[in-house]
């Protein structure tokens, strides 16, 4: 007998631990949900971070976080990178149709925020009719948004985030916000009580769900199993009360679920080719707005540029040196920081439309590129040619005109050729300032479908129809150039 027990402590000792729970959420999302913890911004906290270790102790194993960019969750489950997805994810017809779905764990409505003035002139979306309103990308908002595109007028403007969009709200670029109860409430709390006003009544209702690959539905089984024990015991409950996120709506919700009848979205099979066809209109409009807004900007590139190039070569030393400082800084600092500092730092003084900013901000940006292009184009004409020209009595304008203009054009075509391509692709990072060209219509086609293989391809197709004709006129300028 003592041997069968010391046989049997031993094999309890020398059992191997079981391996961690790895769930991901976006803790840029912040409270309730996941948020870094200000005590050590190393870990996490929030009702979902709680959620996530009730399951992995109800699971006999401990929880592991993984950092993930909220519209990226679907498709990093199904690669592998973790095993469950929880950060306010969404149930959705297409979210079950693509992937292994838990049961609803909490109940949350789409509400209307507008500024306290307008609470009574915009009771609902149909009184938007013509106005813009606000809300996180790829969401279930957004898609009730672009319904309301269609049927009454409302102009939706999708964020990459959800505290722009109440920011904007307050400073008058937007005229309401469509987002989750929670999501409002916090950010009233942020901005001060009386800093916006929430509709009371809800314009959708939806559920949080945790998110598995489409193959994991045995682990999906044991989740659910943990999370209506959870529901019974008192467990999440408690979890909500502590982040005040707690109503009757979830106690209603909570006795649907535990007792068997779980409240899901009804899966719809997707058919990627008829939603890529849908999808080209919107892809042809935001690739027409990339083009727009990278030719805008690339001319007030040329035109700064070639006066911070004169300024250099040919102002006195105060203008050279104001035109070393100014490109030095912008080469030196993020074009993302200054679309934002252009953006949202500006907003105080001047609340420039969400394109403008784009174009002035790509424009300012490659100006000092652009500048610097043409200042060592200029400084490589040979220095004899322009001594011979002053001899024969040429003014300096005519100098420019007929020797240096025309030979430093031919040594700068190729590098702005180069820098208009580039711009191109960097328009995408105007996407932060709400301005939906042809990378962010891409990733909200891509999250709706969950997969980037056809949305990628699309979009490189259309970034190549766009840059290669512009290369080869470049191309054949120069040949035309040199033979002259």
């Amino acid at each position: 007998m003592t041997a069968l027990f010391l046989a049997a402590w031993l094999g309890a000792a020398q059992a191997p631990e079981p391996p961690p729970l790895v769930w991901g959420g976006d803790a840029e999302g912040g409270a309730p949900f996941v948020e870094a913890d200000p005590a050590d911004p190393a870990q996490v906290r929030g009702f979902d971070v709680e959620i996530a270790e009730t399951i992995a102790r109800g699971l006999g194993r401990r929880a592991r976080f993984v950092q993930v960019q909220w519209s990226s969750i679907d498709q990093s489950v199904e690669r592998g990178d973790f095993a469950l997805g929880l950060s306010g994810v969404e149930d959705t017809p297409a979210r079950r149709a693509r992937h292994a779905v838990t049961i609803p764990y909490f109940e949350f409505r789409e509400v209307l925020a507008v500024r306290p003035e307008d609470r009574t002139r915009y009771p609902d979306l149909a009184a938007l009719r013509g106005r813009r309103v606000a809300t996180l990308g790829a969401t279930m908002a957004y898609d009730i948004l672009l319904r309301a595109r269609d049927s009454l007028g409302v102009v939706p403007v999708s964020y990459d985030d959800d505290v722009h969009p109440y920011a904007d709200l307050v400073g008058g670029r937007v005229d309401a916000v469509l987002l989750d109860h929670i999501i409002a409430q916090r950010a009233l709390g942020r901005l001060g009580g009386r800093a916006f006003a929430i509709v009371p009544r809800p314009v959708a209702a939806g559920h949080y769900v945790g998110v598995l690959a489409r193959g994991d539905t045995a682990l999906r089984d044991s989740v659910n199993a943990v999370l209506r024990a959870a529901m019974r015991d008192g467990t999440l409950e408690r979890i909500l009360r502590r982040w005040n996120v707690w109503d009757s709506t979830q106690a209603t919700l909570f006795r649907r679920v535990a007792g068997g009848s779980a409240v899901a979205a009804a899966a719809a099979p997707l058919a990627l080719p008829a939603s890529a066809w849908a999808y080209l209109p919107a892809l042809g409009r935001a690739a027409l707005v990339t083009a727009l807004l990278s030719t805008l900007a690339m001319a007030l590139a040329v035109a700064l540029g070639l006066g911070v190039a004169a300024s250099r070569v040919y102002g006195p030393a105060p203008l050279r040196a104001a035109a070393v400082a100014y490109v030095e800084a912008i080469r030196g600092t993020p074009l993302l920081l200054q679309l934002f500092v252009i953006y949202y730092g500006l907003s105080g003084w001047v609340r420039l439309p969400a394109f403008l900013a784009a174009v002035l901000g790509l424009g300012l940006n490659y100006a000092a590129y652009e500048a610097e292009i043409y200042r060592g184009a200029l400084e490589a004409v040979p220095r004899a040619q322009l001594e011979a020209a002053r001899t024969l009595g040429f003014s300096e304008a005519q100098i420019f005109r007929l020797v240096r203009g025309p030979q430093a054009l031919r040594y700068a075509l190729a590098p702005m050729t180069n820098d208009f391509v580039a711009l191109l692709k960097d328009s995408s990072l105007v996407s932060v300032l709400t301005v939906v060209e042809l990378t962010k219509q891409t990733a909200i086609y891509a999250t709706n479908i969950g997969s980037w293989v056809v949305p990628g391809l699309l979009c490189a197709a259309v970034y190549l129809a766009m840059s290669l004709p512009l290369a080869r006129l470049g191309r054949r300028l120069e040949r035309r150039w040199r033979l002259a």
